[in-house]
């Protein structure tokens, strides 16, 4: 027996925690990309302690900030997109990925609110150690979405119970609203959560899962994306009842096919994940153009910066660095190295703004996004490391391990290079 859970409207429910006038009126949280990581003006930025939870790593105080201090630019327009809102908001239209914009056209009273990232991050893992203290198996699939498997532990005619005691500890203890979702697999009961909504629980038994999924349309199960909708109405499949009719069509697309259909129907899909291994770590922003290629040059130092400082938090040493560029014209260009270093912030810096200048393939155009991330984790033990460069490797990542230790404790801003503090002065 597996149970889900799913936070309501997480992001204003946070919110709510803290100021009651918000409840019972239409509210909604936006987000901005976070661009101050490129200013000159000091300010305490922290990372995230929670691995669980799929938000910005990198924590700030939009939290503290006005409507007009976050949504409105310096020319005076109304910037940022819905993040989260709630359902007295979604009555007007208002839907998550919406412009802040159309979203007060939609509702001109409705209360607009910067993000407060650590005060998610706090909630999610505070609800997280609620869980793992009541669940035997518990899985953190987003910030504000869980997993628990319950097999032998509660018995089936007991589930309903146990559901709605959990739920109303949550709401007591933490101040949250959170919808339940029972099936006898996994992400059967991630489907069945969106009929629990809002704040509710449902169960669905094994022996009545064919008859609930039966009309259900092939958009509302977890995974199916667009592209893989259109080529499944092409078959004539459009309910889950339709997959469940089409077994042999599904196991002869292999292991993608098979998955999905075990998973709309129920079979062996029973795991947990409760360790997800890192694959990547990144950072990002989006902005107005620029085309100020040493300004550009700046950004990419910035941003190898705090991402120095992240693969450091988790202990890895990446093989491959990688950089993406858009330009004002939605083109793209991307690239990779390959490197046989330990890992420091000094080559990392000197890789990632050659990786720039060599690939920087529009120079006369605007470029309004950036995009660096590592991947290929060298495993311990399995990896040999070039042995002329070695012994100069170990003195650079030594000062890079002291730094990290300063930004530990003093914030990710206290030491920069020359080119970083030279060129905010000058802008």
């Amino acid at each position: 027996m597996f149970i889900h859970l799913d936070l309501d409207c997480f992001f204003v429910s946070a919110h709510r925690t803290l100021d009651e006038s918000l409840l019972h009126i239409p509210v909604a949280v936006g987000g901005r990309s976070n661009l101050n990581i490129f200013s000159s003006k000091k300010e305490i930025r922290k990372i995230s302690s929670n691995d669980g939870a799929f938000v910005s790593s990198i924590l700030t105080n939009e939290g503290q900030k006005t409507f007009k201090e976050y949504f409105v630019d310096e020319n005076g327009k109304i910037r940022g997109i819905i993040t989260t809102s709630s359902y007295e908001a979604r009555a007007y239209g208002v839907k998550t990925a919406m412009s802040v914009n159309e979203a007060l056209t939609l509702c001109p009273h409705l209360k607009m609110l910067s993000p407060n990232y650590p005060l998610y991050h706090e909630l999610s893992q505070k609800l997280k150690e609620l869980l793992v203290k009541e669940i035997p198996l518990v899985e953190q699939f987003s910030i504000d979405e869980f997993f628990g498997d319950l097999s032998g532990y509660i018995e089936e005619d007991e589930v309903v119970p146990f559901a709605y005691r959990i739920k109303n500890k949550i709401q007591k203890e933490l101040g949250l609203p959170i919808s339940i979702g029972i099936a006898n697999t996994k992400y059967l009961s991630k489907l069945i959560t969106e009929y629990a909504k809002p704040d509710g629980v449902k169960y669905v038994s094994k022996d009545n899962i064919g008859n609930f999924i039966r009309n259900i349309p092939i958009a509302e199960f977890p995974g199916i994306g667009k592209a893989f909708q259109e080529r499944l109405k092409g078959y004539g499949i459009k309910t889950l009842g339709d997959i469940k009719n089409k077994r042999e069509l599904f196991y002869s697309w292999k292991k993608p096919g098979i998955d999905l259909y075990n998973r709309v129907c129920g079979i062996r899909d029973t795991k947990l994940t409760t360790f997800r291994e890192k694959k990547s770590i990144g950072i990002g922003r989006t902005f107005d153009c620029i085309y100020d290629r040493t300004e550009l040059r700046r950004r990419v130092c910035i941003l190898s910066r705090y991402l120095c400082f992240l693969v450091k938090k988790s202990n890895v040493n990446p093989l491959t660095y990688t950089i993406k560029i858009k330009y004002e014209s939605n083109q793209k260009s991307k690239n990779y190295v390959n490197v046989n270093t330990i890992f420091n912030e000094l080559d990392f810096k000197n890789h990632m703004t050659k990786l720039f200048d060599e690939n920087d393939t529009h120079p006369s155009h605007g470029v309004v996004q950036l995009n660096i991330s590592v991947i290929n984790f060298a495993k311990a033990n399995e990896f040999t490391y070039n042995i002329f460069e070695y012994e100069n490797d170990i003195k650079k990542s030594k000062l890079t391990n002291q730094m990290q230790k300063l930004r530990n404790k003093y914030g990710i801003d206290i030491i920069k290079t020359a080119f970083e503090i030279k060129e905010e002065k000058d802008k």
